[in-house]
């Protein structure tokens, strides 16, 4: 492990950047960019359309 470290030794203690050009994005705004996907939309109702027939098809 210690060979890995190795490699970044040039940067791993660089302080951190700050633009001068852009502010800070606050936490919230941050955050929402690691919100789910799009695509993922009615994901949870597909799931629960699903065990609805299928309990549907266990009564028959």
């Amino acid at each position: 492990m210690n060979n890995c470290m190795e490699k970044y030794d040039d940067i791993i203690n660089l302080p951190h950047h700050v633009s001068k050009k852009h502010p800070q994005m606050s936490m919230s705004q941050r955050a929402a960019q690691f919100a789910p996907f799009a695509a993922l939309t009615g994901h949870d109702k597909a799931i629960e359309d699903t065990a609805k027939r299928n309990e549907e098809s266990y009564d028959l």
